[in-house]
This record gives structure tokens, sequence and C-alpha cells, in this order.
């Protein structure tokens, strides 16, 4: 959650935990009146307390987004590299990685290599 949408839950809560119950209670509030009042700062409470307790975005998912779908075939000969997918070496980047329907991978040869999914190699 953003800093931003926590400031203003926790503003709104505030404001229900006080203001509403707060005029009904000074009222002389009949059976009905004293429900709704519990009814409303318990809600707000509760609203307060999840909004505080919510931690922030992690940082992988506010990266960019990689994806490759239905791609063709890859093939890799002679100690050679192919990838039908998306690579991210040593895992590097942030953000989602995805690979769907992608192509067949062949690799032919000492030392070469294929693949068809999210390679971190």
């Amino acid at each position: 959650m953003t800093r931003g949408g926590k400031i203003a839950i926790v503003v709104v809560a505030v404001a229900g935990i006080v203001s509403t119950p707060l005029v009904w209670l000074l009222d002389s509030p009949d059976t009905g009146q004293m429900i709704g009042a519990s009814v409303q700062a318990a809600v707000a409470i509760a609203a307060l307390l999840w909004t505080l307790f919510q931690h922030p975005a992690t940082g992988r998912a506010r990266g960019p987004a990689d994806t490759a779908v239905d791609t063709g075939e890859a093939e890799a000969t002679g100690g050679a590299g192919a990838s039908s997918g998306v690579v991210r070496p040593g895992g590097a980047g942030s953000g989602t990685a995805t690979a769907e329907r992608t192509g067949d991978a062949t690799a032919d040869g000492t030392g070469s290599r294929a693949s068809t999914g999210v390679d971190y190699s």
C-alpha cells in the first residue's frame, strides 16, 4: 500500500472513530443509536488497524514485467545458447518474469544450451 493511501485511510478512520459516534452519544441515544455508534466505531478501528499493518510494496514488484508468450523455436549448436523465453543473467533486474506457451528448444553439441522459459543462468 502506498504512503498516500495509508494516510487517506488513517484520516477517514480517525474521523469515523471520533465524529458520528461522539455526536450520537452526546444526544442521549436510544438503543439503536448506541448500537449504530458502536458498530461504526468498531469498523473504523478495524480499518485503522488494517491500514497500519499493511507493508509497503516490495522492490521486485515495482520493476518491469517481462513476458514471453507463444514464441518460436530456439536452437543452439556447437557451444552456442538460444532462448525462446525471458533471459535474465544471474537473476538480474526486478519485477516479474513469465513465459507461457513458448516454442521448442534444441541444443546440439558440447557446451550448447537452449531454454524455453525464464532463464536466470
